[in-house]
């Protein structure tokens, strides 16, 4: 810890202007982790260049104009990039205050889903459609509720000072809270987003310091659940034969093998350095379906390579590692399970996404968080972007 006893504030002259106080010691710009936000960003933009590579050929999708999605993309980024900087300005305790609003939000979104506003896209009725083509999907701000809401439910009485570690009562709440949101889109169903849910809800438990017997208990009523779905047939038939076809990879490699069969071949056909941008022999001849969404990475493996591929995975690293130091060093419990269930979120997300695509776990039609075309994705998680850099800031300068 740094000793704060010698620390002398900063004294501006009228001379010095604007930059120098952007440039002070104890400017609020100095508070943010840029090491994460670089990477973040050089992450979202370079995905732009994937993204109109596995589009610009398809003219059904981008209606005849090549750069569609392109723009698109970096709208969202730009938009994503707004929604950062507004939850860094709110803060962490106006939003640790606003977090019921948010949550009872989204629910109230999960629900219209449900109701006439639904719209079934690529088998799952997960999605809100107005006009223009806008669309929402609200499964990704449910992460964003559930990790905020069993913050502030796990920590309330730990910050407050009363217990060493949640009671029983707070984690029944947090779970409670968690499992609202995950039950109704189970109901639509996405199968992928509620996997991604309960993995973070068990990352949160174990940062908030929950006595083991709930994780076990998490674990074992997560395979109880997982064969009552199956058994009483509340999966798709496409949910199925994707199990299916990732137990048995050569079961119907023209049918429901297909997208992992054709994505395995454009990652591996890339070799060490790659066919090089818009060049991949797979992705300009169609091969990969939802290759700008699900499959992104098959095209950052056919034309960059292992090389482009590494980096890519690289500065996800950066970014779970910076996240990480930050649930480290926060000040409060509130902070550290925040900063964890973000971490949890990312990384068990990425890897279902980057596992998918090279056949080892199942396909779930989850995007690859910074990477993957889509609006809600890139909006939800630079808003946990902003809540790593709120919890940050909260903390001493120097540590």
């Amino acid at each position: 810890m740094t000793s704060y006893g010698s620390y002398r504030p900063v004294r501006f002259s009228p001379r010095r202007g604007n930059l120098a106080r952007v440039l002070a010691k104890d400017s609020p710009l100095r508070r943010l982790d840029w090491i994460m936000i670089l990477s973040a960003l050089g992450l979202s933009l370079g995905s732009s260049l994937l993204v109109w590579s596995a589009t610009r050929g398809r003219d059904t999708l981008t209606h005849g104009d090549p750069q569609y999605f392109l723009y698109r993309h970096l709208t969202n980024l730009v938009i994503g990039l707004g929604l950062c900087a507004v939850t860094v300005l709110i803060g962490t305790r106006r939003l640790r205050t606003a977090v019921p609003f948010v949550y009872l939000a989204v629910l109230l979104l999960l629900f219209a889903v449900l109701s006439p506003l639904g719209s079934t896209i690529n088998g799952a009725h997960s999605w809100i459609q107005f006009g223009g083509g806008f669309s929402i999907q609200p499964a990704e701000f449910a992460k964003l509720a559930i990790v905020m809401g069993m913050a502030v439910v796990l920590s309330a009485r730990v910050d407050a000072g009363e217990r060493e570690y949640p009671p029983t009562r707070s984690v029944l709440q947090g779970l409670a809270v968690a499992a609202v949101p995950m039950g109704v889109v189970m109901l639509m169903p996405d199968l992928g987003s509620v996997m991604v849910m309960a993995v973070t809800v068990l990352g949160i438990l174990l940062a908030s310091g929950a006595a083991n017997r709930w994780v076990f208990g998490l674990l074992g009523a997560g395979v109880a659940g997982a064969i009552a779905v199956w058994q009483l047939g509340v999966l798709d038939k496409y949910q199925i034969d994707r199990f299916a076809a990732f137990a048995n990879p050569a079961l119907d490699p023209a049918g429901v093998g297909y997208n992992t069969a054709q994505a395995r071949i454009a990652i591996g056909s890339g070799g060490l350095t790659g066919m090089g941008l818009f060049h991949g022999t797979q992705t300009m001849g169609q091969f990969v379906p939802e290759q700008q969404t699900d499959f992104v990475f098959t095209v950052a493996g056919e034309e960059l390579g292992f090389v482009g591929a590494l980096a890519l995975i690289g500065l996800l690293g950066v970014i779970l590692w910076r996240a990480c130091r930050i649930a480290r060093q926060a000040t409060d419990l509130y902070g550290t399970v925040l900063a964890a269930g973000v971490v949890t979120w990312f990384a068990f997300q990425a890897f279902e996404n980057i596992g998918m695509n090279l056949g080892i776990m199942p396909v779930a039609g989850i995007p690859l968080p910074f990477v993957s075309y889509g609006g809600s994705s890139m909006f939800a998680v630079w808003i946990a972007i902003g809540l790593l850099q709120s919890v940050r800031s909260q903390r001493p300068i120097g540590i």
